[in-house]
Parts: structure tokens; sequence; C-alpha cells
């Protein structure tokens, strides 16, 4: 199973394009932030240097390596499930179970090692932007030199494996078990995470306004409550469903499409509640602290500092990351409906209506995800607010909801119509012949 795993990815590699691309960041984005271990272990780094590259590589490297797994998953998943019809023509032919995990695992583990190697490069330069970005500011001296060594490497390698092998099998389990049982699998650590992510955000009271920890725990709240929130995405999304009224015939496709495919679009649903409530959560109560801080007249310390660029670059990668997510798993899902998309137009649909239910579905999509996102951000964000400013609602929310939600509307809309019109230019008819 193992070189027909090889031979897959050999013989169609355009299939795992997605999945290449999540592992390259990945990587490229675990290694150069572990290569921070390195250069603070070295013997002329001083205490306040090390510590500083210490912090932000554990701490962005953590979230580097949720991201990876979250990334590849939802690549894999979209694979995987339009390989249906192949995996159970193999399981018919006589594979057994095992072995089709394996060659899926082994088609992971492939992609993963290419995706690895090709990271290096960008990894080393990305370290050095780093140490550089810590100089510029002051809180590493300028006579630190950037060091890539064993740490980067072995870390860059090991959690993109780890990470690829984890969401294979977690991908060919979503597909090949039923969704009553999968919907009851993710109901308790959903409700885990959102009671965990309500208590993290409530102890925001029992801080000062000017404690050093004010931040960490309605940071912590909402992330928690987003992870609930994207855990029950497709319930979610079924139940705004249930309460929608569009009408005209796009509005009815798609609601009817969507609840068809609630299933399928949750990795998506995932990351737009994942990236609403993280990045409006910390760019707000970022701004709201800059803001008490320069009012107050008094002067960001180091650990200030630290902390502000550590937001900002936790941020920088959600975004990316999350953009790469919707991107790849908009892309793989939207072509995949090509022979879907020729049955409409045989039956009358012009290729206007049939971009106007994709429209409508990607912008339902964003809408719902914004919400439950916007819900997590508050619940942080309202506490830290009131204890930090004394204020409800910052003034700074209206700007950051604003930009945060304009890049995730215009990831999800724009590349489902721009996918979409690539698939339309397939002629109707060949687009029902082919193999689905």
């Amino acid at each position: 199973m193992l070189v027909l795993a090889l031979r897959s990815v050999r013989q169609r590699p355009g299939r795992f394009l997605a999945t290449l691309l999540s592992a390259f960041l990945g990587a490229a984005i675990v290694m150069a932030f572990n290569s921070l271990h390195g250069t603070a272990g070295a013997p002329d780094v001083g205490a306040v240097s090390s510590e500083t590259l210490r912090t932000a590589a554990g701490v962005v490297g953590g979230y580097g390596t949720l991201l990876v797994f979250f990334a590849v998953a939802s690549a894999l998943t979209v694979n995987v499930r339009q390989r249906a019809a192949e995996l159970e023509l193999l399981r018919c032919s006589g594979a057994t179970p095992g072995q089709i995990r394996r060659m899926v695992v082994g088609e992971a583990i492939a992609v993963a090692l290419v995706g690895t190697a090709a990271a290096v490069l960008p990894a080393l330069l990305g370290g050095r932007l780093l140490v550089a970005l810590f100089q510029d500011t002051g809180q590493v001296a300028a006579s630190v030199d950037h060091s890539f060594g064993p740490v980067a490497l072995s870390s860059g390698v090991g959690v993109t494996l780890v990470a690829s092998a984890g969401a294979a099998l977690l991908a060919l389990r979503r597909v090949t078990r039923g969704r009553r049982r999968t919907a009851r699998r993710r109901s308790w650590p959903a409700w885990a995470a959102l009671a965990a992510g309500a208590v993290a955000a409530s102890s925001t009271f029992a801080f000062s306004a000017t404690d050093e920890m004010l931040m960490a725990f309605p940071a912590q709240g909402a992330i928690l409550l987003s992870v609930g929130f994207a855990l029950m995405a497709p319930r979610l999304l079924n139940g705004v469903l249930g309460r929608l009224a569009l009408g005209g015939a796009s509005g009815w496709l798609a609601v009817r499409n969507l609840r068809r495919r609630a299933g399928e679009l949750s990795g998506i649903l995932m990351a737009l509640i994942l990236f609403t409530a993280v990045s409006t959560a910390t760019l707000t109560m970022q701004a709201v602290e800059s803001d008490e801080v320069a009012a107050s007249g008094m002067v960001k310390s180091v650990d200030a500092k630290n902390l502000e660029t550590l937001n900002y670059t936790v941020v920088g990668i959600i975004v990316v990351f999350v953009c790469v997510m919707l991107v790849n798993s908009l892309y793989a899902a939207t072509t995949y409906r090509g022979r879907e998309f020729g049955q409409q137009r045989l039956a009358g649909a012009t290729p206007g209506q049939v971009l106007g239910v994709v429209g409508v579905e990607a912008l339902v999509l964003t809408v719902v995800g914004l919400l439950f996102g916007t819900l997590a951000a508050l619940a942080g964000i309202v506490p830290f607010t009131v204890v930090r400013s004394d204020a409800v609602l910052p003034g700074q929310l209206a700007g950051v909801w604003a930009a945060v939600a304009t890049v995730g509307a215009a990831a999800t809309v724009g590349t489902s119509l721009f996918t979409t019109r690539r698939v339309l230019r397939t002629p109707a008819v060949r687009a029902v012949g082919a193999t689905a």
C-alpha cells in the first residue's frame, strides 16, 4: 500500500496540491520560530534577549503546530471525501481497512516530506527576519546572530509528519463514519471548550486594570469559545439555515445545497470562526491596551513590547493560514462540483444563475462564520474593556471587525466565484459525462 501511495502522489500530483501547500507553510512557520530556541541557546546571548526569543518560539510555535494540523486536516478531508468512490472500489477489490489507512497516511507523509524539504530555505530566511524584527524594537540585542540548527529542523520535520499522519487518519474517519456518530463525538469536546472559555473570560474580572496577566484570560476565553463553536460548525450551520428564509430560486437552491453539504463545509466554517474570533479579539484588546498606555503617559516595558509583537505575529500567521485553508478547501470543493453545475445547466440554468447560487452560498457561509466568531470574540473583549478602561464596547472594535470581515468575505466569496467561473468554462455535456 505504501508503494501504491507513492504511485498515487506521483501520477496525480494536482490532487495533493492543497495538502502540499498547507504542509509547506506549516513547516516553514514551525521551523522559523523554533530556530529562535537555537538562537536563544547561544552562549553570548543575554538573559533578556534569550527570554524574548524563547517566549516567541514557545507561544507562536505552539499556535503554528495547531494551525498545521487544522490546515492539513482541512485539505485532506476534502481530498479523501472526493475519492470516496475510489476508496470504496479498493475495498470491494479486497483491500482491508488497515491497508486503505496505510495508503492514505503514506500519501500524506510523502507530501509532508516534500513540503518540509521545500520549506527549509524560507524558514531560514524567516527566522533571520524575526530576529531582525526583535532587534529593531529593542527586545533583542543587536549583537545576537540567528542560528538555524537541529532544533528547527527536527521540530519542523516531526511536527509536520505527525500532524499530517494524524490529519489523514482524522480525515479518513470523518468520511467513513456516519454523521450521527461524528456529531456525538464532537459534542463533548465542543461543550467542554465552551465551558472552559466562559470560565476563562469571566476570570478577567478577578484582575486589576494594570495587571500584566489581564489580557491572557480573555484572549484564552475567546479562543476556547471559538474552538467550541468551530467543533459545532455543522450543527450551527443547520440551525441558522432552519431559520433562514431566502427568496427567489437562487436563495432556495443555496439553502438546499448548504443543508445537503453541511458536513463537507464544516472545515471552511471552522476556519472562518477561528479566524474571526482570534483576530478580532487579539487586535481589539491590543489596541485598547496601547491606547490606555499612551493616555497614561507610561512607557511600555519589555514584557509589554514582547506581548504586542507576539499578538500581531500570531494574528498575521492565523490570517495567512486561514486564507490558505479557505482558498484550498473552497477551490477543491467547488472544482469537485463540476458535474453538479453541468447538470444544472443542462436543466436550463444559465452560467449567471449558477454563479448567483454559489455566491449566495458563500455569503451565507461567511455570515454564519462571522456571527459566531464575533460572539466568541466579544466574550473576551467585553470583560477586558470593562476592567481596563471602564467602557463596555471599545471604539477600536468597529474598525478591527470591519477589516477582519472584509478579509474573511473576500477569501470565501471571492474564491467561490472565481473557481465556479473556471469550472463553468467546461461544456455542460463534458462536465456531466466526466467521472464524479
